[in-house]
């Protein structure tokens, strides 16, 4: 069994009294059980995205040391968008 530690938090009202629903209409039997769901799903989250803030951190600086764009409009980006995808499907 892992080693529990003790934290202290602050809600919101809004927060708080929503743990308190769901623990009120037996999802969770506790509110520590509710928030460590909670935890347990943003980290799962941010497991599947992949990225760690410095991966991010380096894409945000290439974007930027691009230069603008040479599509004017959004229907420009959309359809090289599309045109991408449909390429990396005949790829497979």
């Amino acid at each position: 069994m892992a080693t529990v530690e003790k934290i202290t938090i602050a809600l919101t009202s809004e927060m708080a009294g929503f743990v308190r629903s769901a623990v009120d209409a037996g999802e969770y039997a506790s509110t520590s059980e509710a928030i460590r769901d909670a935890v347990r799903e943003w980290k799962e989250r941010r497991d599947l995205l992949g990225y760690t803030v410095e991966d991010l951190r380096a894409l945000v600086q290439e974007g930027i040391e691009s230069g603008p764009s040479s599509r004017t409009t959004m229907a420009e980006v959309k359809a090289a968008a599309r045109e991408r995808l449909k390429s990396s499907r005949h790829e497979l």
